[in-house]
């Protein structure tokens, strides 16, 4: 009896490879799908204009500004010597509540009406509810505290 010429690893090969093509040619169709389906969506170019939106014309070449740079500025500023800002860290504020058996209260602030945190040690003055008062104010544990506080 004669032996065949093709063993089971042969022919194992050979499928692999035919399946290899097949799975190929698929991916192929697919992308092909996808192409077509792209261009009949109509999705269209978007483009930026001399502003900084999106629009859908391309833009004019004639609003293009041509920018030095040497004029870019990366970060912030420096202020001239001369034009330092005065920063007052006195505020303005009325009294909501304050319990002087506990020795705290929370004064609402004139300028932006947040509530503030103020303890007894911080008064130079001695506050009741509704009085109008200056203080500053000092990062504390759970937040800004009124200090220095005292009758405007």
């Amino acid at each position: 009896m004669a032996k065949s010429n093709q063993s089971y690893n042969k022919s194992e090969k050979e499928k692999k490879r035919l399946e290899k093509r097949e799975a190929k040619k698929k991916k192929k169709e697919a992308r092909k799908l996808d192409k077509e389906m792209l261009e009949k969506s109509g999705i269209d170019l978007v483009y930026v204009d001399h502003m900084g939106n999106l629009v859908d014309t391309p833009p004019d070449p004639s609003e293009k500004e041509e920018i030095e740079a040497e004029d870019i500025v990366v970060g912030v500023p420096k202020t001239p010597e001369g034009e330092k800002e005065e920063f007052d860290p006195t505020r303005t504020g009325t009294v909501d509540y304050f319990d002087h058996s506990k020795g705290f209260g929370f004064i609402i602030d004139a300028e932006n009406n947040e509530k503030y945190f103020t303890h007894i040690s911080g008064h130079l003055d001695e506050i009741t509810e509704g009085n109008r008062v200056s203080f500053e104010l000092e990062k504390g544990q759970r937040g800004m505290n009124a200090v220095k506080v005292q009758l405007a």
